[in-house]
């Protein structure tokens, strides 16, 4: 057991005590958190901070299917298993609208509320291509709540029709999208970014992007990725620039990320898989619950944190919501960029609601469901109400009808 220096304990027992008064600690004081406090005092200290934020014991969680449109992709992240290159006709693909219709459908039909919908950097795709598939989307389905692109599509796709963030967006948003996914954050520390991937947006344009988002309107989520052989220093780089890009939204438009996600990265397959530092890449389960309980303290105004059930497994996510987290993520149904990385995904991407809410009241909280916006569509107070979730044989004759067009009528 490794002994800490009186003098520094008795630092950390101050700035745990500030956490459980509802005090903002700077980063320094993050840090040597990060580096001293007991994993169990933690956890009490970003308990304490949830319950400010996000009081009593529900614990939220989203039906939605993750989407991809494409996989073809230019930026070669060191991460990454499931691009292609362009002109690979074998692995790449471009997703009909037939085939994507039938997602969504299929997505309704096990309950969803929302679509995240992400691809890669395909540079045979035009601006228009984006405009079009959102406005399909939308009305075709006018029912279900479009989250697409992150801030690296965005500013990709923005340069392919010569135009600003702001008119991408304007034109994404008046087509019927809702909100943008805080993916391709990784590490948002330049010092990172440019060994894991150098070729996709740095920091100052991710928040760029994501600073015309809550200029507009827009519904956002932030994500982070821990085990790129980085430094505390540099995880608290990331959360630093967060919580000062937080406040300046709030203090600007009144709106910014109402979430924040992040799990270990998974490189089985991948570049760094490959390398020779490929036993320190990833992070342990302590660590991911560690990074989890400094963030939900760290990050005071970002009023949601999200277990990452699909990439550090159930039990791990139960746990995490004793770390700081007041909601389990998503049902997903559909994974396809993680478990190509080797997550837990990969055997298995969809948890059913049953399956949620058991995780949930195990942990010792109650179920609720959420949309995209975080206002809570039904809470399950008691273990009777889960009769109303869909069973297992009602999921399999959903999943069976994939592709079935009966009752939809396509917008082309």
């Amino acid at each position: 057991m490794t002994t800490i220096d009186p003098a520094i304990q008795a630092q950390v027992d101050q700035i745990l005590a500030k956490v459980h008064e509802g005090g903002r600690i700077n980063y320094d004081e993050g840090l040597l958190l990060y580096q001293h406090a007991d994993l169990l005092d933690l956890a009490d200290a970003a308990n304490a901070r949830r319950q400010q934020l996000v009081p009593g014991d529900r614990v939220t969680y989203l039906i939605d299917r993750n989407i991809n449109y494409t996989n073809v992709c230019v930026t070669d992240c060191q991460f990454c298993n499931f691009y292609a290159l362009p002109g690979d006709n074998e692995k790449g693909y471009v997703n009909s609208k037939l085939i994507l219709g039938a997602k969504i459908k299929e997505a309704l039909e096990l309950g969803a509320t929302r679509i995240l919908m992400q691809g890669g950097h395909n540079p045979d795709l035009p601006y228009e291509y984006y405009i079009d598939l959102v406005d399909w989307i939308h009305r075709t389905f006018p029912t279900i709540e479009i989250n697409a692109f992150s801030p690296s599509e965005i500013q990709y796709m923005s340069e392919i029709g010569g135009k600003t963030w702001k008119e991408t967006l304007s034109d994404l948003k008046a087509v019927g999208l809702m909100g943008l996914p805080g993916g391709g954050g990784e590490i948002l520390d330049d010092e990172i970014r440019k060994r894991v991937t150098p070729k996709k947006i740095m920091t100052d344009d991710w928040f760029g992007v994501m600073k015309v988002a809550h200029e507009l309107g827009l519904i956002t989520t932030t994500t982070m990725v821990i085990g790129f052989r980085e430094k505390l220093e540099n995880r608290m780089n990331h959360l630093q620039r967060l919580r000062d890009e937080q406040d300046d939204s709030l203090k600007r438009f009144g709106n910014g990320f109402n979430a924040f996600i992040s799990w270990t990265v998974q490189i089985e397959g991948t570049p760094l898989g490959r390398s020779r530092f490929a036993d320190e890449y990833g992070g342990t389960s302590t660590e991911y619950l560690r990074h989890t309980a400094i963030s939900r303290i760290f990050l005071d105004n970002i009023p949601h944190i999200s277990a990452s059930w699909p990439t550090q497994g159930a039990k791990v996510g139960q746990m995490s919501l004793h770390f700081g987290a007041d909601d389990f993520g998503s049902t997903m149904i559909e994974e396809n960029v993680v478990s190509s990385a080797g997550a837990i995904t990969k055997a298995s991407p969809l948890m059913l609601p049953h399956e949620m809410h058991r995780q949930i009241r195990e942990a010792g909280f109650t179920p609720a469901q959420r949309n995209t916006n975080y206002d809570i569509l039904k809470v399950f107070d008691q273990p009777e109400a889960d009769a109303e979730l869909k069973t297992i044989q009602e999921i399999e004759q959903a999943a069976s009808k994939q592709g079935n067009w009966a009752g939809v009528t396509l917008i082309e």
